[in-house]
This record gives C-alpha cells, sequence and structure tokens, in this order.
C-alpha cells in the first residue's frame, strides 16, 4: 500500500488555505473600507465574516443547544464537537472551533481521498483529485463552520475501511456519518454491496460471517439514536424530516426541479437577474455531476457509482420547489460527491487543455464565491 504524500498535500491544504485568507484580507477591506480611509479592521472581524448562514446555525446549536423543532433539521454531531471544547474555552471560543474542525477534518479527508484514488487510478489520478477538490469553486465551505469536511471525512473513510474489509471501523465511521447529515444512513447500502464483493471470504466462518453483518447495523443506528433525541425534545421520531419544508424542501418525482428550472431560466427571470445566475450555478454543478457520474459508471468501481447515485438523488429528490432555485445548496451538496472528483481526474490526464482550464477556472471562481459568502451575498 503507496503511503500518501504528506508533504505534498500539506502543501496543497495550506495554499488553499492562505488563498481564502488573501480573499478576505484584500476583498473585504477593499469592498467595506472608504476610499483613503487609514481605519485598521481588526482580524477578529475579518475571521468572524466566515461565520454566514448554516455555519451560524450549527456555532449556535453549540452554544445555546436545540431550539426545536426546526433547528433539528441540523444534524448533531458538528456541533457537539464544538460544543464540547467550546463549554470549557468560553463564547468566544465555538465559532474558531468550528472552523478549525472543519479544516482539520478537511485535511485528513484529503489524506483518505488519495489513499482511494490510489487504488482505482493510480498516483496521477490521486494528485489531480485532490487538487481538483482543494479548487473547486465551492470549496470554501469546508473553510468555514459547516458540516460538509467533518461529512466528507467520515464518509471517506468508511470507504476506505470497507475497501480494507475492516467491517467494524467502516460501521463506526457510518454511524458517525450518519449523525453528522441526514444522507450517512445511505452508507448501509455501499457496505452491503462491498460485503456480497467479499462474500467468498466472509463465509469461511461463522466468525467472519457475523463479525461483517453485525456492523452494519450502526448505521441506521446513528440515524435512529438522533430519532429518539428528536422524539425526547418534539414527541415525533422524525421531526428532523417533517421540518424540511420550512427550509422549503419537499419530496417531488426527480423531473419536477428540473422543469421549474427550465421555466425560471427562460420564461420568469429577466436576463442578467440575481436568481438568474443563482439559478445557474446549482443547476450547473447538478447537471455536471450526473454526467460526471454517467461517465464513471465505467471507469470507478461500482461502489463509487452507487454512492453518486444515491448523493445525487438525496437532493434532486428533495429540491426546493417553494424557490426560484430548485435546486439550492447543490453547489455544496456536490462537494461530498468524491467519486466525481475522481472521475475529473481521470479525463483531464487524457485532456490536458481540460486540465490546464480548470487551473485557471476554479481558482477564480473560488476567490469570486468566496468572496460572495464573507459579504454575506446568498450562497448557501
Amino acid at each position: 500500500m503507496k503511503r500518501a504524500p504528506t508533504r505534498d498535500i500539506l502543501w496543497l491544504f495550506l495554499a488553499t488555505r492562505l488563498l481564502l485568507l488573501l480573499v478576505t484580507y484584500f476583498g473585504y477591506i477593499l469592498l467595506t473600507q472608504g476610499k483613503y480611509s487609514a481605519s485598521p479592521v481588526a482580524f477578529n472581524t475579518l475571521l468572524t465574516n466566515w461565520d454566514q448562514w448554516d455555519a451560524k446555525m450549527y456555532v449556535r446549536i453549540a452554544q445555546t443547544g436545540y431550539h426545536p423543532p426546526y433547528d433539528l433539521a441540523f444534524f448533531p454531531l458538528f456541533s457537539l464537537l464544538i460544543s464540547i471544547p467550546g463549554h470549557l474555552l468560553g463564547n468566544w471560543s465555538y465559532f474558531p472551533l468550528g472552523m478549525l474542525i472543519s479544516n482539520l477534518a478537511f485535511l485528513g479527508s484529503l489524506f483518505i481521498i488519495y489513499q482511494l484514488v490510489i487504488d482505482a487510478g493510480g498516483e496521477q489520478v490521486a494528485r489531480r483529485t485532490i487538487l481538483y477538490l482543494c479548487l473547486f469553486p465551492t470549496a470554501f465551505f469546508f473553510f468555514t463552520a459547516y458540516n460538509e469536511a467533518l461529512f466528507l471525512l467520515l464518509s471517506t473513510g468508511t470507504f476506505l475501511a470497507l475497501r480494507r474489509q475492516k467491517w467494524w471501523l467502516a460501521g463506526v465511521l457510518g454511524l458517525l456519518s450518519a449523525l453528522t447529515r441526514n444522507t450517512g444512513v445511505l452508507l448501509a447500502i455501499p457496505y452491503l454491496y462491498e460485503l456480497w464483493l467479499a462474500r467468498e471470504s466472509v463465509l469461511t466462518s461463522k466468525r467472519k460471517c457475523a463479525g461483517s453483518l453485525i456492523p452494519i447495523a450502526l448505521i441506521p443506528s446513528g440515524t435512529a439514536l438522533y430519532g429518539i433525541y428528536n422524539w425526547m425534545l418534539t414527541g415525533n421520531f422524525l421531526t428532523f424530516a417533517s421540518v424540511q419544508s420550512h427550509w422549503s424542501r419537499q419530496l417531488s418525482w426527480p423531473w419536477q426541479p428540473f422543469i421549474q428550472t427550465i421555466f425560471e431560466l427562460f420564461w420568469h427571470q429577466p436576463f442578467g437577474s440575481f436568481n438568474q445566475v443563482q439559478i445557474l450555478i446549482d443547476a450547473g454543478m447538478t447537471i455536471t455531476f450526473i454526467i460526471l457520474a454517467w461517465i464513471g459508471y465505467k471507469k470507478l468501481r461500482l461502489t463509487y457509482t452507487i454512492w453518486i447515485t444515491l448523493l445525487l438523488l438525496s437532493f434532486i429528490l428533495s429540491p426546493s420547489l417553494g424557490q426560484r432555485d430548485a435546486f439550492i445548496s447543490s453547489r455544496r451538496f456536490v462537494l461530498e460527491i468524491f467519486p466525481a472528483f475522481i472521475t475529473l481526474a481521470m479525463i483531464s490526464i487524457k485532456r490536458p487543455r481540460l486540465h490546464q482550464a480548470l487551473l485557471w477556472i476554479f481558482p477564480a471562481l473560488l476567490a469570486t464565491l468566496s468572496l460572495l459568502f464573507i459579504m454575506g451575498k446568498w450562497m448557501v
């Protein structure tokens, strides 16, 4: 088993963190301070500008606990990890701790993904996969206090444990994933498929069979534990699901968000409107990752295609039909679909011009969208 290049991954991680800090420093100051102003901007002001949108929710839950019912849409593990040291350090520490946890989780994810991709496509593909993930236009969600990085760490860790046939470790990591995001419970399906592939070795003894079958129950147990907590607070085991309508999400047929998107883009929204650009971002990313899933079907291990399909369906079947942008937050959700980045890396190796284009386009969009985020613009 080839070891990940620690030094190279650390440099990539630190370089992209530096890029985001530079965007924060130059962008925020130049856009908010008066012309020829000599007034300084405090460092903590620059830092707290990353405390936007869902980050505020996770930090508030960590600090004061859940305010049912609507807070229960936010799964607990990320806020819990913030709250434990936060209660010891004081109120000032909650948001910085959230950022620290998110960044450390993302760094760990890079090492795990590299190891997974070495098995799937070799060293060059592995290097490009983590490069694209770091530079992706919405990768700033891994920098602030969102739970995307933690979920990526735990879900990729589950896949690596499955590949190594460490069933108990996969079960525990799957349980933690299910406590981090509602889609974590879906890891039980790739687990079952990997178990099927390993059936010959698993069925050699009763001990091996039990040791591989029992841990799968841990994954839905994470969702069940959170359901019990929901029931204790509200009397409803599924409050975390029922409150999704408050956040404008509802179950629908898979074609409904696409039809709404077409009507919004070509009939309802005037050219160059704010809504039109937002719809283009989310719909464009959704369609791009559907295409990557299709291309990757013959290139990747079927377990990865199953995972891509499950994650795509999770937000296609629960769109925001009550808003103009039916695919709202898809720009963020696609970050969790790590196998699509493997496919993109494989494609770019055969198409050098694509790689060169991505090296220009991704950082430019990352800087632009990051700046919009810290300015409090609609970027969720």
